[in-house]
Protein backbone atom coordinates (compact mmCIF):
# COMPACT_ATOMS: atom_id res chain seq x y z
CA UNK A 1 0.00 0.00 0.00
CA UNK A 2 1.35 3.43 -0.97
CA UNK A 3 1.63 5.97 1.81
CA UNK A 4 0.16 9.40 1.09
CA UNK A 5 3.57 10.90 1.81
CA UNK A 6 4.77 9.41 -1.48
CA UNK A 7 2.48 11.61 -3.55
CA UNK A 8 4.42 14.03 -5.72
CA UNK A 9 4.11 17.38 -3.95
CA UNK A 10 5.54 19.26 -6.94
CA UNK A 11 2.46 18.31 -8.95
CA UNK A 12 0.23 19.76 -6.22
CA UNK A 13 2.14 23.05 -6.31
CA UNK A 14 0.99 23.71 -9.90
CA UNK A 15 -2.58 23.81 -8.67
CA UNK A 16 -1.89 25.66 -5.45
CA UNK A 17 -0.52 28.53 -7.52
CA UNK A 18 -4.04 29.10 -8.86
CA UNK A 19 -5.59 31.99 -6.92
CA UNK A 20 -9.31 32.44 -7.73
CA UNK A 21 -10.25 36.12 -7.46
CA UNK A 22 -12.74 37.08 -4.77
CA UNK A 23 -13.09 33.53 -3.46
CA UNK A 24 -11.82 32.27 -0.12
CA UNK A 25 -11.36 28.73 1.19
CA UNK A 26 -12.20 28.67 4.90
CA UNK A 27 -11.07 25.50 6.66
CA UNK A 28 -13.23 24.90 9.73
CA UNK A 29 -11.31 23.16 12.55
CA UNK A 30 -12.83 21.57 15.65
CA UNK A 31 -12.23 19.13 18.51
CA UNK A 32 -13.89 15.73 18.09
CA UNK A 33 -15.60 13.50 20.64
CA UNK A 34 -12.35 12.06 21.98
CA UNK A 35 -11.39 15.43 23.42
CA UNK A 36 -7.98 14.99 21.80
CA UNK A 37 -8.47 14.52 18.07
CA UNK A 38 -9.11 17.35 15.64
CA UNK A 39 -11.21 17.40 12.49
CA UNK A 40 -11.48 19.84 9.60
CA UNK A 41 -13.42 20.56 6.44
CA UNK A 42 -13.50 23.44 3.98
CA UNK A 43 -16.17 25.89 2.87
CA UNK A 44 -15.99 28.33 -0.03
CA UNK A 45 -16.76 31.95 0.82
CA UNK A 46 -17.48 34.56 -1.85
CA UNK A 47 -15.99 37.33 0.30
CA UNK A 48 -12.83 37.96 2.30
CA UNK A 49 -13.71 37.85 6.00
CA UNK A 50 -12.33 40.71 8.07
CA UNK A 51 -13.53 39.21 11.34
CA UNK A 52 -14.42 35.74 12.58
CA UNK A 53 -17.93 37.08 13.24
CA UNK A 54 -18.48 37.30 9.48
CA UNK A 55 -17.91 33.57 8.94
CA UNK A 56 -21.15 31.58 8.85
CA UNK A 57 -22.16 28.81 11.21
CA UNK A 58 -21.84 25.41 9.52
CA UNK A 59 -22.67 21.79 10.36
CA UNK A 60 -21.27 18.27 10.08
CA UNK A 61 -22.04 14.62 10.80
CA UNK A 62 -21.38 14.06 14.50
CA UNK A 63 -21.99 10.32 14.20
CA UNK A 64 -18.63 10.07 12.41
CA UNK A 65 -16.72 12.02 15.08
CA UNK A 66 -17.90 10.19 18.24
CA UNK A 67 -20.32 13.02 19.05
CA UNK A 68 -23.80 11.91 17.98
CA UNK A 69 -25.98 9.01 16.88
CA UNK A 70 -26.81 8.49 13.24
CA UNK A 71 -30.52 9.10 13.83
CA UNK A 72 -29.81 12.66 15.01
CA UNK A 73 -26.32 13.41 13.83
CA UNK A 74 -26.15 17.10 12.90
CA UNK A 75 -23.67 19.13 14.94
CA UNK A 76 -23.07 22.85 14.53
CA UNK A 77 -19.76 24.63 14.03
CA UNK A 78 -19.69 28.13 15.51
CA UNK A 79 -16.57 30.08 14.45
CA UNK A 80 -14.66 31.56 17.40
CA UNK A 81 -11.15 32.37 16.12
CA UNK A 82 -9.66 33.02 12.68
CA UNK A 83 -6.10 32.48 11.46
CA UNK A 84 -4.25 32.85 8.16
CA UNK A 85 -3.93 29.59 6.23
CA UNK A 86 -0.22 28.77 5.68
CA UNK A 87 -1.02 25.88 3.34
CA UNK A 88 -3.35 27.60 0.86
CA UNK A 89 -2.04 31.11 1.62
CA UNK A 90 -3.52 34.19 -0.02
CA UNK A 91 -6.76 35.29 1.61
CA UNK A 92 -7.65 31.77 2.74
CA UNK A 93 -8.39 31.17 6.41
CA UNK A 94 -8.29 28.58 9.18
CA UNK A 95 -11.34 28.88 11.42
CA UNK A 96 -11.37 27.40 14.93
CA UNK A 97 -14.89 26.46 15.96
CA UNK A 98 -16.99 25.66 19.01
CA UNK A 99 -19.24 22.62 18.62
CA UNK A 100 -22.93 22.70 19.61
CA UNK A 101 -25.68 20.09 19.56
CA UNK A 102 -29.04 20.40 17.81
CA UNK A 103 -30.60 21.85 20.99
CA UNK A 104 -27.94 24.57 21.31
CA UNK A 105 -26.15 22.84 24.17
CA UNK A 106 -22.35 22.64 23.89
CA UNK A 107 -20.95 19.25 22.90
CA UNK A 108 -19.40 17.22 25.73
CA UNK A 109 -15.90 18.09 24.52
CA UNK A 110 -16.69 21.78 24.00
CA UNK A 111 -14.99 23.17 27.10
CA UNK A 112 -14.32 26.55 25.53
CA UNK A 113 -17.72 27.97 26.42
CA UNK A 114 -17.29 27.41 30.16
CA UNK A 115 -13.67 28.56 30.04
CA UNK A 116 -14.60 31.78 28.27
CA UNK A 117 -17.24 32.58 30.88
CA UNK A 118 -14.68 32.13 33.66
CA UNK A 119 -12.08 34.29 31.87
CA UNK A 120 -14.66 37.06 31.49
CA UNK A 121 -15.35 36.95 35.23
CA UNK A 122 -11.61 37.21 35.93
CA UNK A 123 -10.94 39.90 33.33
CA UNK A 124 -9.82 42.54 35.85
CA UNK A 125 -6.99 40.24 37.03
CA UNK A 126 -5.65 39.83 33.46
CA UNK A 127 -4.68 36.14 33.63
CA UNK A 128 -1.74 35.42 31.32
CA UNK A 129 -0.75 31.93 30.23
CA UNK A 130 2.08 30.29 28.35
CA UNK A 131 2.02 26.56 27.65
CA UNK A 132 5.04 24.37 26.84
CA UNK A 133 3.61 21.71 24.53
CA UNK A 134 5.66 18.51 24.38
CA UNK A 135 5.01 15.86 21.72
CA UNK A 136 6.65 12.89 20.04
CA UNK A 137 7.16 12.22 16.33
CA UNK A 138 6.37 8.70 15.11
CA UNK A 139 6.94 6.84 11.89
CA UNK A 140 3.73 5.66 10.24
CA UNK A 141 4.23 2.25 11.85
CA UNK A 142 3.87 3.88 15.30
CA UNK A 143 7.57 3.56 16.19
CA UNK A 144 9.36 6.73 17.44
CA UNK A 145 10.75 8.55 14.43
CA UNK A 146 14.47 7.92 13.88
CA UNK A 147 14.72 5.14 16.48
CA UNK A 148 16.30 1.86 15.36
CA UNK A 149 13.61 -0.64 14.35
CA UNK A 150 15.24 -3.30 16.48
CA UNK A 151 16.37 -2.03 19.88
CA UNK A 152 16.67 1.45 21.32
CA UNK A 153 18.78 4.57 20.96
CA UNK A 154 21.38 5.39 23.59
CA UNK A 155 20.26 6.52 27.06
CA UNK A 156 18.87 10.00 27.61
CA UNK A 157 21.41 12.75 28.10
CA UNK A 158 22.64 14.08 24.73
CA UNK A 159 19.24 14.76 23.14
CA UNK A 160 17.79 17.75 25.02
CA UNK A 161 18.39 20.87 22.87
CA UNK A 162 20.78 18.67 20.90
CA UNK A 163 22.23 19.10 17.44
CA UNK A 164 23.44 16.49 14.98
CA UNK A 165 21.88 13.63 13.05
CA UNK A 166 22.70 11.18 15.86
CA UNK A 167 20.94 13.32 18.48
CA UNK A 168 17.83 14.87 16.92
CA UNK A 169 15.22 13.33 14.65
CA UNK A 170 12.64 15.23 12.60
CA UNK A 171 13.90 18.81 12.80
CA UNK A 172 12.40 19.59 9.36
CA UNK A 173 8.91 19.03 10.79
CA UNK A 174 9.69 21.34 13.70
CA UNK A 175 11.03 24.14 11.51
CA UNK A 176 8.12 23.91 9.07
CA UNK A 177 5.63 23.97 11.96
CA UNK A 178 7.31 27.03 13.47
CA UNK A 179 6.99 28.99 10.24
CA UNK A 180 3.41 27.81 9.69
CA UNK A 181 2.46 29.09 13.16
CA UNK A 182 4.11 32.45 12.56
CA UNK A 183 2.34 32.82 9.22
CA UNK A 184 -1.01 31.80 10.72
CA UNK A 185 -0.73 34.33 13.53
CA UNK A 186 -0.39 31.75 16.30
CA UNK A 187 1.56 33.15 19.26
CA UNK A 188 4.36 30.59 19.12
CA UNK A 189 7.22 31.65 21.39
CA UNK A 190 9.89 29.05 20.63
CA UNK A 191 10.87 25.41 20.16
CA UNK A 192 13.47 22.93 21.39
CA UNK A 193 14.38 19.27 21.20
CA UNK A 194 13.33 17.42 24.36
CA UNK A 195 14.99 14.86 26.65
CA UNK A 196 13.72 11.74 24.84
CA UNK A 197 14.92 11.39 21.23
CA UNK A 198 12.15 12.17 18.68
CA UNK A 199 10.41 14.22 21.38
CA UNK A 200 10.07 17.97 20.85
CA UNK A 201 8.49 20.99 22.47
CA UNK A 202 7.00 24.24 21.27
CA UNK A 203 5.84 27.07 23.47
CA UNK A 204 2.75 29.23 22.93
CA UNK A 205 2.17 32.50 24.73
CA UNK A 206 1.93 34.77 26.52
CA UNK A 207 -1.81 34.70 25.86
CA UNK A 208 -4.55 36.51 27.74
CA UNK A 209 -7.45 34.43 29.03
CA UNK A 210 -9.38 32.40 26.45
CA UNK A 211 -6.83 33.04 23.70
CA UNK A 212 -4.47 30.54 25.34
CA UNK A 213 -6.70 27.61 24.46
CA UNK A 214 -7.46 29.02 21.01
CA UNK A 215 -3.84 29.42 20.04
CA UNK A 216 -2.66 26.11 21.49
CA UNK A 217 -5.38 24.09 19.76
CA UNK A 218 -4.60 25.77 16.44
CA UNK A 219 -0.88 25.15 16.96
CA UNK A 220 -1.65 21.47 17.52
CA UNK A 221 -3.72 21.36 14.35
CA UNK A 222 -0.92 22.99 12.36
CA UNK A 223 1.58 20.47 13.73
CA UNK A 224 -0.56 17.53 12.68
CA UNK A 225 -1.12 19.06 9.26
CA UNK A 226 2.59 19.80 8.70
CA UNK A 227 3.58 16.30 9.82
CA UNK A 228 1.06 14.91 7.32
CA UNK A 229 3.06 16.52 4.51
CA UNK A 230 6.24 14.86 5.75
CA UNK A 231 4.63 11.44 6.10
CA UNK A 232 5.19 11.23 9.85
CA UNK A 233 2.66 11.27 12.68
CA UNK A 234 2.44 13.14 15.97
CA UNK A 235 1.43 11.75 19.33
CA UNK A 236 0.55 13.81 22.39
CA UNK A 237 0.53 10.69 24.56
CA UNK A 238 2.02 11.68 27.94
CA UNK A 239 4.06 8.47 28.20
CA UNK A 240 4.65 7.19 24.66
CA UNK A 241 7.51 4.88 25.67
CA UNK A 242 7.52 2.86 28.87
CA UNK A 243 10.74 2.47 30.81
CA UNK A 244 13.55 4.92 31.49
CA UNK A 245 12.27 7.57 29.10
CA UNK A 246 10.80 10.98 29.85
CA UNK A 247 7.08 11.49 29.40
CA UNK A 248 5.45 14.47 27.74
CA UNK A 249 3.66 17.32 29.47
CA UNK A 250 2.05 20.68 28.81
CA UNK A 251 3.69 22.77 31.52
CA UNK A 252 1.47 25.79 32.09
CA UNK A 253 3.03 29.11 33.04
CA UNK A 254 0.59 31.46 34.73
CA UNK A 255 0.40 34.93 36.21
CA UNK A 256 -2.13 37.59 37.09
CA UNK A 257 -1.63 41.34 37.10
CA UNK A 258 -0.99 41.41 40.90
CA UNK A 259 1.65 38.64 40.50
CA UNK A 260 3.49 40.64 37.85
CA UNK A 261 3.67 43.83 39.93
CA UNK A 262 6.19 44.64 42.68
CA UNK A 263 5.65 42.37 45.65
CA UNK A 264 3.84 39.89 43.43
CA UNK A 265 5.61 36.90 45.01
CA UNK A 266 3.08 37.12 47.87
CA UNK A 267 0.22 36.65 45.41
CA UNK A 268 2.09 33.75 43.78
CA UNK A 269 2.53 32.02 47.13
CA UNK A 270 -1.11 32.63 48.05
CA UNK A 271 -2.17 31.05 44.76
CA UNK A 272 0.03 28.02 45.42
CA UNK A 273 -1.66 27.49 48.78
CA UNK A 274 -5.05 27.57 47.04
CA UNK A 275 -3.84 25.11 44.39
CA UNK A 276 -2.58 22.74 47.08
CA UNK A 277 -6.13 22.43 48.44
CA UNK A 278 -7.56 21.53 45.01
CA UNK A 279 -4.88 19.08 43.88
CA UNK A 280 -7.27 16.16 43.29
CA UNK A 281 -9.70 18.29 41.30
CA UNK A 282 -6.92 19.64 39.09
CA UNK A 283 -5.42 16.23 38.43
CA UNK A 284 -8.84 15.02 37.27
CA UNK A 285 -9.00 17.85 34.72
CA UNK A 286 -5.40 17.80 33.54
CA UNK A 287 -5.80 14.95 31.06
CA UNK A 288 -8.78 13.62 29.06
CA UNK A 289 -8.99 10.42 31.11
CA UNK A 290 -9.60 12.03 34.50
CA UNK A 291 -6.00 11.53 35.59
CA UNK A 292 -5.56 8.10 34.01
CA UNK A 293 -3.04 9.27 31.42
CA UNK A 294 -1.11 11.36 33.93
CA UNK A 295 -0.85 8.36 36.24
CA UNK A 296 1.56 6.86 33.73
CA UNK A 297 3.61 10.07 33.63
CA UNK A 298 3.53 11.68 37.10
CA UNK A 299 5.59 9.07 38.92
CA UNK A 300 8.01 11.31 40.78
CA UNK A 301 10.73 10.35 38.27
CA UNK A 302 11.87 11.86 34.97
CA UNK A 303 11.39 15.48 36.10
CA UNK A 304 7.86 14.97 37.42
CA UNK A 305 6.11 15.13 40.77
CA UNK A 306 4.03 12.28 42.15
CA UNK A 307 0.41 12.35 41.02
CA UNK A 308 -0.60 11.59 44.62
CA UNK A 309 1.15 14.52 46.29
CA UNK A 310 1.21 18.29 45.89
CA UNK A 311 4.54 20.08 46.12
CA UNK A 312 6.12 23.38 45.18
CA UNK A 313 9.58 24.90 45.13
CA UNK A 314 11.93 27.40 43.54
CA UNK A 315 13.64 26.01 40.40
CA UNK A 316 12.40 22.51 41.29
CA UNK A 317 11.40 20.54 38.19
CA UNK A 318 10.28 17.65 40.37
CA UNK A 319 7.56 19.74 42.01
CA UNK A 320 3.90 20.18 41.11
CA UNK A 321 4.39 23.95 40.96
CA UNK A 322 7.75 25.49 40.11
CA UNK A 323 8.66 29.08 40.89
CA UNK A 324 11.41 30.09 38.44
CA UNK A 325 14.59 31.17 40.20
CA UNK A 326 14.51 34.60 38.57
CA UNK A 327 10.98 35.11 39.90
CA UNK A 328 12.19 34.30 43.40
CA UNK A 329 14.98 36.84 43.04
CA UNK A 330 12.77 39.55 41.50
CA UNK A 331 9.96 39.01 43.96
CA UNK A 332 7.37 39.02 41.16
CA UNK A 333 6.49 37.26 37.92
CA UNK A 334 4.82 33.92 37.29
CA UNK A 335 4.65 30.29 38.32
CA UNK A 336 4.69 27.03 36.38
CA UNK A 337 2.14 24.25 36.88
CA UNK A 338 4.00 21.14 35.73
CA UNK A 339 1.09 18.71 36.19
CA UNK A 340 -0.94 19.04 32.95
CA UNK A 341 -0.36 16.19 30.50
CA UNK A 342 0.69 16.72 26.90
CA UNK A 343 -2.80 15.71 25.72
CA UNK A 344 -4.67 18.00 28.12
CA UNK A 345 -7.41 20.35 27.00
CA UNK A 346 -5.95 23.84 27.59
CA UNK A 347 -9.44 25.24 28.10
CA UNK A 348 -9.95 22.88 31.06
CA UNK A 349 -6.50 23.59 32.49
CA UNK A 350 -6.68 27.36 32.32
CA UNK A 351 -10.26 27.44 33.59
CA UNK A 352 -9.35 25.29 36.61
CA UNK A 353 -6.36 27.49 37.48
CA UNK A 354 -8.39 30.70 37.34
CA UNK A 355 -11.32 29.20 39.27
CA UNK A 356 -8.96 28.16 42.06
CA UNK A 357 -6.58 31.12 42.27
CA UNK A 358 -8.78 34.09 41.31
CA UNK A 359 -12.47 33.27 41.68
CA UNK A 360 -12.33 30.77 44.57
CA UNK A 361 -15.43 29.28 42.99
CA UNK A 362 -16.14 25.77 41.72
CA UNK A 363 -19.86 25.88 42.48
CA UNK A 364 -21.05 25.97 38.88
CA UNK A 365 -18.33 23.77 37.40
CA UNK A 366 -19.62 21.28 34.84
Amino acid sequence: MEHSARLNKTVLERYMELLPEGMVQAMYVWIDGTGEGMRCKTKTLDFIPKSVKEIPVWNYDGSSTYQAEGSNSDMYLVPVAMFNDPFRRGDNKLVLCDVYKYDNRPAETNHRKSCNEVMERARVDEPWFGIEQEYTLLSQDGHPFGWPKMGFPGPQGPYYCGVGANKVYGRDVVEAHYRACLYAGVKIAGTNAEVMPAQWEFQVGPCLGISMGDHLWMARFLLQRVAEDFGVTVTFDPKPMEGDWNGAGAHTNYSTKPMREDGGIKHIKDAIVKLSKKHVEHIRLYDPKDGGDNARRLTGKHETSSIHDFSSGVANRGASIRIPRQVGEDGKGYMEDRRPSSNCDPYRVTEAIVRTTVLDDWSDFQ
